[in-house]
């Protein structure tokens, strides 16, 4: 890929990023109440106060003008301050962005290293005691609720043997890095869980398709070993739809993962996220929700270079 085709992609989202924040921003206000709802009911705070607070976060104009100004400051760095806290966005969200790169970047290297493996050997063996094994473990990892299973093994691991913590990043006056350790095991576990399930399926149903193909078929024809034949000759090919499902759960996994981080107290994106909502803190959550709109961009333009970057056929001019 090219420059020029790359800047050309870069430039075909700025249109729909605008319509997505359009969108997002005329959901968030058509809600019931309001981010000075809390403050409307404390009889602490005078009227002429709430209308200084409304006047301060610029409340009082209308929804056009309010839209206008937020998206101008957004793209040009300035996010605002928080509702809840009166800090600034950026740095509301920066201080949860390394928790949640540690937490999703774990549980997405563990998903990649178990998944794919499991969705080849599936393949290569079809049919098989071992592929009806992986299968069941698979639909019983895409059919089971993320927080019950998060809640069991917590209540194993964490209440009743009591050899791994129930929630939290760290041990209060602990930085060491194996502490760190200790403490993500069981989030990165549920989260690596649901990817290992979905992925490894995509990856078995596309190495199917693929060992089926003349050009394999050919590659046994000329006693070429099984693995050379699975690994030098199908892999590749089999990649190409797994790349798809892999980058936008990428996206996701970096946008934030809401219930994991909420369950295990994790104080990520994902639970910034659900604090802000609580609140109604509109500066932050439009904040959070086009960064993950514009991680979407991103991961599909990186699956557009993967493609290139696996199937040497694929060009972009």
């Amino acid at each position: 890929m090219n420059a020029a085709h790359l800047l050309k992609r870069l430039l075909g989202t700025l249109p729909l990023l605008l319509g997505v924040s359009l969108l997002l921003f005329g959901v968030l206000h058509l809600a019931p109440g309001g981010p000075l709802d809390v403050y409307a009911d404390n009889p602490s705070v005078s009227p002429e106060a709430l209308a200084q607070m409304r006047v301060a976060f610029g409340l009082d104009q209308p929804l056009p003008v309010q839209y206008v100004s937020w998206v101008t400051a957004f793209f040009t760095g300035e996010w605002g301050y928080s509702i809840r806290t009166a800090r600034p966005v950026s740095q509301e969200i920066l201080e949860r962005l390394g928790p949640t790169l540690i937490l999703g970047g774990t549980s997405f290297v563990l998903s990649l290293l178990i998944a794919l493996p499991l969705g080849i050997v599936s393949a290569v063996r079809r049919y098989s005691g071992v592929d009806y094994l992986i299968t069941f473990l698979s639909f019983l990892g895409v059919s089971m609720p993320v927080f019950w299973l998060a809640l069991m093994l917590q209540l194993l691991f964490a209440v009743q043997w009591r050899v791994l913590p129930s929630a939290g990043i760290q041990t209060i006056g602990s930085n060491s890095v194996l502490d760190l350790l200790h403490h993500l095991i069981l989030p990165a576990f549920i989260l690596a869980f649901a990817s290992v399930a979905g992925w490894s399926r995509y990856m078995r149903s596309s190495m199917v398709e693929v060992l089926g193909q003349d050009y394999v078929r050919t590659a046994r024809a000329k006693g070429l070993t099984a693995g050379r034949v699975v690994y030098r000759h199908a892999l590749r090919n089999a990649l190409i739809p797994i790349i798809t499902v892999v980058a936008l759960d990428f996206a996701t996994i970096l946008s934030g993962a809401v219930i994991t981080e909420t369950i295990f107290a994790w104080p990520g994106i994902g639970r910034l996220f659900i604090e802000s909502m609580n609140g109604r803190d509109y500066p932050v959550l439009m904040a959070l929700m086009m960064a993950g709109s514009f991680a979407l961009v991103i991961s599909n333009l990186l699956a557009d270079l993967a493609y290139a970057a696996v199937d040497p056929r694929i060009r972009y001019e």
